[in-house]
């Protein structure tokens, strides 16, 4: 594997970690701004729709540049937007800086994965896009923890400083180590790649990934008190336990980039069916302490072993112009971190129990299969017209007796 990819993965570390660091330290900013958790709640909804807004529209409108210089000015306007918030000097500045934080973000991957993608061989491009992901999960084992730590101790604008440090490190990398070779246009114009989304199977991608990573985060984001009410663990164990759940995200990437190589397919239908299993059985395994952890590790496997397959899903389905249809995946990701959190909450507010939230994801889940089955029907029947007119009319005469 190149060297780029190490880029990419490394941009993806401090991403990651500015991402999912703010839900630690949201007591300590809203102590020092003098606002309530709630309130500072908003500033993760910032990053989200910083996300959600910024990866189709960045994309879209950097088409026709380098891919190469579209990941370092992203990676300048990831920097710009921590070093803002360091610096903020009120919730509405802080605010603003996390939703400019947030707008890099899906366009960085989308891009990323279609560079990360061309650097390799056509075998090998779903284990290109999981080892840049692999500094997303790393980053939830390592830079996340480390980063809270470091809030706590020194305050949580020198996290938001550090972080910034990360992205220039990044940025370095990008210059250095993306072969000019790869420094290339987009093919397709502005047109051609909003023309991507107009694809039925594009859609269907997206909405695997919606209601996949819905299930995922129906349950994890009320992962605390499952772990505290049900299983009766310390509230300051659980840190460490969700680094667990960052060494089963590493473990399920890696992997299902792997897996994904030889059967993309396959390797997003047995995923899905992991995580409706892992999910469902979330009430029992939240009895004892052991058996907590081991779903916190199975939880991240199951899910993070559809990343891979599902980005190269999409870009497969937009394959004249992957970057938009790619970096759309990225705010799908994140709509379905705000939606399955409102499902999840649903089910808690509603009085099903604690570990309710977590069969409200398995629900999510099997939505998920159902949506990649339809997917696969759709390919189907789009694959057997072109096929009979091969053979009805364009087939070569010597090669007739082989359909036979």
């Amino acid at each position: 594997m190149p060297l780029a990819l190490l880029a990419l993965a490394v941009g993806a570390f401090g991403i990651g970690t500015t991402e999912f660091v703010m839900m630690g330290l949201l007591p300590d900013v809203a102590d020092d701004l003098h606002i309530s958790i709630p309130t500072a709640g908003h500033l993760v909804s910032a990053y989200a729709l910083g996300v959600v807004i910024g990866a189709p529209l960045l994309a879209a409108v950097t088409a026709k540049l380098s891919r190469r210089a579209v990941l370092i000015a992203l990676m300048v306007l990831f920097v710009v937007g921590n070093a803002l918030s360091a610096f903020a000097p009120d919730e509405h500045t802080l605010l603003a800086a996390r939703f400019l934080s947030g707008l890099p973000h899906g366009a960085f991957f989308g891009v990323g994965a279609v560079v990360a993608t061309g650097l390799v061989a056509p075998e090998r491009k779903a284990r290109s896009v999981s080892l840049m992901f692999l500094g997303l999960t790393i980053a939830n084992v390592a830079g996340v923890p480390v980063a809270t730590l470091m809030g706590q101790h020194l305050g949580w604008r020198a996290t938001f400083l550090a972080v910034s440090a990360i992205g220039l490190v990044a940025i370095t990398a990008l210059a250095f180590l993306i072969p000019r070779d790869h420094d290339h246009a987009t093919p397709a114009s502005l047109r051609g790649e909003l023309a991507a989304l107009r694809s039925v199977p594009v859609w269907l991608a997206l909405g695997t990934t919606i209601a996949g990573f819905g299930a995922l985060f129906s349950a994890y984001s009320y992962i605390t008190p499952m772990l505290t009410d049900a299983a009766g663990y310390a509230p300051g164990s659980v840190t460490v336990l969700l680094a667990l759940f960052g060494v089963g995200a590493t473990i399920g990437n890696l992997a299902g980039g792997r897996l994904a190589d030889h059967a993309m397919r396959g390797t997003l239908f047995a995923g899905l069916a992991s995580l409706v299993t892992v999910l469902a059985l979330f009430p029992i395994l939240m009895h004892t302490q052991w058996s907590a952890a081991l779903a916190v590790v199975l939880l991240g496997a199951a899910a993070f072993i559809t990343g891979s397959p599902l980005q190269l899903m999409v870009m497969e389905k937009a394959a004249t112009a992957p970057s938009l249809a790619s970096s759309a995946n990225q705010a799908a990701f994140n709509l379905a971190n705000a939606g399955g959190a409102w499902i999840g909450g649903l089910a808690l507010s509603a009085g099903f129990g604690t570990t309710s939230p977590a069969l409200a994801g398995a629900a999510l889940a099997v939505l998920g299969l159902a949506v990649a089955a339809v997917a696969a029907t759709v390919d189907r029947r789009r694959a057997v017209p072109g096929r009979e007119r091969l053979v009805a009319g364009h087939m070569p005469q010597h090669t007739e007796s082989l359909t036979h």
